[in-house]
């Protein structure tokens, strides 16, 4: 079977003639590093929030996320560039929202994260390709979620037997793009060759930014096919799990 996936260079060429061949059935890579929501599970935030503010009695509409977003998007640019803790991050985003039902703000981020633990599902074919890649490359996790959704929803799933580490952005005090949250993984890989680890991720801010920081190959998760950002170059990037499947195994 054949790929149809291109690798980008830095002047964005169309490669894929070089590329229209069968991939070697060895992996090339020793590590496979991915990035938890939205390139291995489904993460629909208004959902979630949905049924948790359902809780307090609250019937959460659109316009009421759109406000939402509103706080907590720049939040999540000033967490990824270390300008407050992931502590910060969670608690004054609810803030607005805990002044109406008063509560306390880490009341509605707690509830929140075991809304989205409980509507928690792998992206199709995830579940299928990490079964693939077993005893062929060893796995990872490096995600910026936090540690209360991110265990229990590898539990409730059934993947946590897949990976060999989980480094979780909240335990180890930075996010990703920093190059230290890699270094920190590295440690626990064993100081792999930086050449044979991939990182897998859908944000090229956080993930493939911080892939290129930190030495290693990059994979765009792309599912919408967005046009890659300027000063941004991952060597892949796919815009399905079955395509990754094609890129690292040819079958």
């Amino acid at each position: 079977m054949y790929h149809s996936l291109m690798p980008l260079n830095g002047i964005g060429m169309d490669l894929s003639y070089f590329v229209r061949k069968r991939v070697p059935m060895s992996l090339p890579y020793q590590w496979i590093l991915f990035d938890a929501d939205e390139t291995l599970f489904y993460f629909d935030a208004l959902k979630g929030l949905k049924l948790m503010f359902g809780e307090f009695g609250v019937d959460f509409t659109q316009a009421d996320f759109d406000e939402y977003q509103l706080v907590n998007k720049p939040l999540w640019v000033d967490y990824q560039d270390g300008k407050i803790t992931a502590a910060e991050l969670q608690t004054t985003r609810f803030e607005p929202w805990a002044v109406k039902l008063a509560v306390a703000p880490q009341a509605l981020n707690s509830a929140f994260l075991s809304a989205m633990a409980e509507i928690c599902a792998p992206l199709p074919g995830a579940r299928e390709l990490l079964a693939a890649l077993q005893g062929k490359a060893k796995l990872g996790i490096i995600t910026n979620g936090f540690t209360e959704l991110q265990t229990v929803r590898l539990e409730r799933t059934g993947l946590q037997h897949h990976f060999d580490i989980l480094v979780i952005s909240e335990k180890v005090g930075m996010a990703k793009p920093d190059v230290g949250i890699f270094e920190h993984a590295f440690e626990l890989m064993g100081h792999p060759e930086r050449e044979t680890v991939l990182m897998v991720g859908d944000n090229p801010h956080s993930d493939i930014q911080g892939g290129i920081n930190a030495g290693i190959h990059t994979c765009w998760y792309n599912v919408h096919g967005h046009d890659v950002p300027a000063g941004i170059t991952p060597h892949y990037q796919v815009r399905s799990h079955q395509e990754l499947h094609s890129l690292l195994l040819g079958v």
